[in-house]
């Protein structure tokens, strides 16, 4: 059930990018916060909190969000499975991103719109229930030594390439 949800105060002028975002249990509220700057810079549909997640109004949120939590859609639910479930329900393409393999290059990777995208815990990542309930998992390559990025930058990453996709497909 969802135990609270934002809606934006302001109309979007356009059509918002068929893209959900859902966070599972992220520790940080900073990083939840910077969720929502990049959901409201690149028109993302939604932006689910789930588990741990914080939410507004909770003030580390507000911090990083610096109003966008008043201009994204959002909802919490208290269980990931429950809102991945409801998304692959209505017709979204449900795509782990996950650094582990089996998982397609973010760049190379053609999403079937729409596309909800799954981001897990700092630490831990998604648990093998998340991941068996998504359509694909998609990495972002790595160069360097370090195998992963931040989850809200890891996010901003991903949501940019699909609206670079989005923008070049006609599906918009």
């Amino acid at each position: 059930t969802t135990m609270a949800s934002g809606y934006p105060s302001q109309r979007m002028t356009r059509r918002p990018l068929p893209v959900v975002v859902v966070l599972d249990n992220v520790r940080s509220m900073y990083n939840a916060g910077a969720f929502f700057r990049t959901c409201d810079a690149a028109g993302v549909e939604k932006l689910v909190l789930c588990g741990i997640t914080a939410h507004p109004p909770q003030p580390g949120v507000a911090k990083t969000a610096l109003g966008a939590e008043r201009s994204v859609a959002w909802e919490y639910e208290a269980d990931t499975l429950v809102a991945l479930r409801r998304w692959k329900a209505r017709g979204y393409q449900l795509a782990a991103v996950e650094t582990a393999e089996p998982a397609v290059d973010l760049f190379e990777w053609p999403p079937r719109w729409p596309v909800c995208l799954v981001f897990g815990n700092e630490v831990d990542g998604l648990s093998e229930g998340v991941l068996a309930v998504c359509d694909v998992r998609v990495r972002i390559p790595m160069r360097g030594v370090k195998s992963s990025l931040n989850v809200a930058t890891a996010g901003g990453v991903a949501v940019y390439e699909l609206l670079r996709k989005w923008r070049a497909s006609s599906a918009r």
